[in-house]
């Protein structure tokens, strides 16, 4: 076939909203049928992980999970109609959860009101219907206006598939919210810990003072996306932000975090990860990283205040590098100040470079061919007298490059990794996570 680039329609989207307790969680294990979503009985455990690929009869959609940090008592409503009004503008399609032992509260009516401005489809799942005499305490929640409740019981599985069943039918083939026209902007998110400059470098790209810049940590309430030029061409930035965080939500804020980030991922091509490199490097601006990794996206690593910098910092900094990012050394770096506006230019081919990389197509041939070379030259070592074989590799999908091997056995991860890091010198990808999935391949006995 054709090398041209095949831009993937972004997976439909998801989201679960609801009170506290009302299963959530464990709604969400059980639709991805793994235990991910941890369920902890412990309020406030914060979760990182926001967004979950999940498949029913061959489809594929993302699951947005909003139920990751709980609130205290007296911000509950709020909080809730928070976290559905992000998941609202993030998806396609809303389950709202209810419990039906509880019934309507007051909190679910406020919930309703949002998700019916929203005009996007709602499915109302009474959870914790384990058996048919409860059915009937399910049909008081008609009166929320959401049409049928469905009854499902998250715990033990039951009406889950039915539930799914229907979603799958009305959930549309790629999302709306991640659309981009081919030959449209392409679409950056620009990330990175509070108070990092992400304003000030969107104010810069835009030429104005667009966003609400404050020394005050959670300040910033984006527009929508906005359409920047920089470097001769157009780009969508993704607004990011869109939740104001209240400060006494302090145990929130870290969920709230990722949540944003998450939502920026699913819309965005390429996320650009500011550092701040007046200051250590911070486990938070790895969990950021992880979580571009985890989405698929291109990557560009932006250091801000560079004009900042002395030798003594800076000595410290190369080693912060190697330390704590070494797993995303392909990334692009470019050092910037956002507030100067120095290095702005820079940005431009590391983004460009960042999603060549994303789209790249490796051909069958040259793939069978690299692969043949690189495992003459190095045979996967023998492991229990047995040495697996690669028969065949392909690439299924670009953005980002995901290949699968056909193998006679399991690869060792270190191995996994060693093709990986020669398939980077080889084809570049810089600016692009790759993914390698194995089948193995049985060889047939011989009569």
């Amino acid at each position: 076939g054709s090398d041209a680039p095949v831009y993937l329609p972004a997976l439909p989207v998801v989201a679960i909203v609801g009170r506290p307790n009302v299963g959530k969680s464990a709604l969400v294990n059980r639709i991805l049928g793994r235990r991910e979503a941890v369920v902890e009985d412990v309020p406030g455990v914060t979760r990182d992980r926001v967004t979950y690929r999940a498949e029913w009869n061959e489809k594929h959609f993302s699951l947005v999970d909003t139920g990751g940090w709980e609130p205290d008592a007296k911000g509950i409503d709020a909080s809730v109609a928070q976290q559905a009004e992000i998941a609202i503008d993030l998806c396609d399609v809303v389950m709202f959860v209810v419990d039906s032992r509880v019934g309507p509260t007051s909190t679910d009516e406020h919930v309703v009101k949002l998700l019916r401005r929203s005009k996007k489809p709602v499915f109302l799942v009474a959870n914790k219907v384990d058996d048919a005499r409860q059915e009937a305490e399910a049909a008081q929640l008609w009166s929320l206006g959401l049409g049928e409740p469905i009854p499902v019981s998250a715990l033990h599985g039951r009406g889950v598939a039915d539930l799914l069943d229907s979603i799958i039918k009305v959930l549309p083939d790629e999302s709306a919210v991640a659309k981009r026209e081919i030959g449209g902007p392409r679409r950056v998110a620009i990330l990175g810990r509070p108070n990092v400059g992400k304003s000030s470098l969107l104010n810069k790209a835009a030429g104005e003072e667009r966003v609400v810049v404050n020394d005050l940590a959670g300040t910033t309430r984006d527009p929508v996306d906005q359409q920047v030029e920089l470097g001769g061409k157009t780009w969508t930035f993704v607004d990011t932000a869109g939740i104001r965080r209240r400060v006494h939500l302090q145990q929130g804020a870290d969920f709230y975090a990722s949540l944003r980030t998450s939502a920026a991922l699913e819309k965005a091509e390429v996320a650009v990860v500011m550092l701040d490199v007046s200051q250590p490097l911070m486990e938070q601006d790895v969990r950021i990283i992880d979580l571009v990794l985890e989405s698929g996206r291109a990557l560009v690593l932006a250091f801000n205040k560079w004009d900042l910098l002395d030798d003594e910092r800076r000595k410290f900094l190369e080693r912060e590098i190697e330390q704590d990012l070494a797993h995303v050394a392909w990334a692009p770096r470019v050092n910037i100040s956002a507030r100067t506006g120095r290095h702005m230019e820079k940005l431009v081919p590391a983004l460009e470079k960042a999603l060549e990389s994303w789209d790249t197509r490796v051909p069958t041939g040259k793939l069978n061919a690299f692969i043949a070379e690189l495992t003459q030259e190095h045979p996967h070592p023998v492991r229990g007298g047995k040495q697996p074989r690669i028969l065949f590799g392909t690439q299924v999908q670009s953005r980002p490059p995901t290949f699968v091997l056909f193998t006679t056995g399991f690869l060792d991860p270190g191995y996994r990794r060693f093709i990986q890091r020669r398939m980077r010198e080889n084809y570049g990808f810089e600016g692009s996570p790759i993914v390698i999935n194995m089948r193995i391949r049985e060889k047939r006995q011989r009569r």
